[in-house]
C-alpha cells in the first residue's frame, strides 16, 4: 500500500500543478455563476477541480473523491480525497491574493494529510499525521502562547457570527490582545506558522476545514468544532484552531459561556 509520505508527495504535486490554471483566471475575465446558497462559482473553481480529478483518476483510480464542485465519487473507498479548488471564491473574484487551494486525504474516515496551497503567494503548506508540517519544504510550527489575553486572535466569517450569534461575537470582541477580522484558510495557515495564536471560524463545509485541520495538527496545534469535538465529514462547520491546549480551552469557554 502506498505510504503516507508517498501520498503526501502526490498531494504536494497537485497543489503545484493547479497553480497555472488558477492564476490564468485570477484578476482576469471570469464567468461567474451562483449556487443555490448564493455563493459564487467561477470557471477557475471548475477548472482547478477538473485538474485534480484528472490527476487522481490517473494515479489513484480506486480512491474516492469529494470535491466542492462535482460532489462525491467512490464514497465506499477506504481512501478519500477532499478538494476545495478555490477556497475563498469571493476573495478570488475581488482580486485578493489570499484565496487558497485545499486538499485532504482521509483513510477510513480519519484525516491523514492536508495541503493548504496559496497559488498567488507561491506557498504550499503540507501536514502529515505524525511527521509534522512544512511550508515549501521548511518545517513550521505553532506558537507557544498559552494566555488568550496576550494572543493574536483572528475571527473568520465575523459578519455571519454577528448575525447568528451576537452574544458570541460580543465576547470575541473582548478576547485576545490583537484581533483581526478575516475569511478563508490563510489565517489558519498563519497559525500553523506561529504568527497567529487562535482562529475562530464559522459556517464551513468539510472541504473547507479537513485539509486545514491536518496542517494545524501536524504543526502542533489543535483544531476542533466549537464544542471541542474532533472534526469529521459530519461536523457542523463551526470550528476553532488554537496553538496550545491552554488557548483551546480558553477560547472554547468564550464560545460557549
Amino acid at each position: 500500500m502506498t505510504n503516507l509520505e508517498e501520498l503526501a508527495q502526490h498531494a504536494a504535486t497537485m497543489a503545484k500543478t493547479i497553480v497555472p490554471t488558477a492564476l490564468s483566471h485570477f484578476r482576469g475575465e471570469l464567468g461567474v455563476e451562483f449556487k443555490s446558497d448564493e455563493s459564487p462559482v467561477t470557471q477557475a473553481d471548475k477548472a482547478v477541480e477538473a485538474d485534480v480529478r484528472a490527476y487522481l483518476s490517473k494515479h489513484f483510480p480506486e480512491h474516492g473523491i469529494f470535491g466542492e464542485e462535482e460532489g462525491m465519487d467512490l464514497k465506499d473507498s477506504a481512501h478519500l480525497w477532499v478538494i476545495d479548488p478555490i477556497d475563498g471564491t469571493r476573495s478570488f473574484l475581488s482580486g485578493n491574493p489570499l484565496f487558497g487551494f485545499l486538499l485532504a486525504h482521509l483513510i477510513d474516515g480519519r484525516v491523514e494529510i492536508g495541503v493548504i496551497g496559496m497559488p498567488a503567494l507561491g506557498e504550499v503548506f503540507i501536514g502529515v499525521r505524525g511527521t509534522g508540517a512544512r511550508l515549501n519544504d521548511a518545517p513550521v510550527s505553532v506558537s507557544a502562547q498559552r494566555d488568550l489575553s496576550k494572543s493574536v486572535l483572528y475571527v473568520n466569517e465575523g459578519d455571519k457570527i454577528y448575525h447568528n450569534h451576537p452574544e458570541v461575537f460580543a465576547r470575541l470582541m473582548q478576547a485576545g490582545q490583537t484581533r483581526r477580522m478575516a475569511y478563508d484558510c490563510y489565517p489558519h495557515a498563519l497559525l500553523a506558522m506561529g504568527h497567529v495564536d487562535v482562529v475562530v471560524d464559522y459556517d464551513l463545509q468539510p472541504y473547507d476545514y479537513l485539509a486545514v485541520s491536518a496542517v494545524i495538527e501536524a504543526a502542533g496545534g489543535i483544531m476542533t468544532d466549537w464544542s471541542g469535538a474532533p472534526l469529521t465529514l459530519e461536523s457542523d462547520g463551526r470550528v476553532v484552531s488554537a496553538a496550545t491546549p491552554e488557548l483551546h480551552a480558553q477560547i472554547l469557554k468564550v464560545l460557549n459561556d
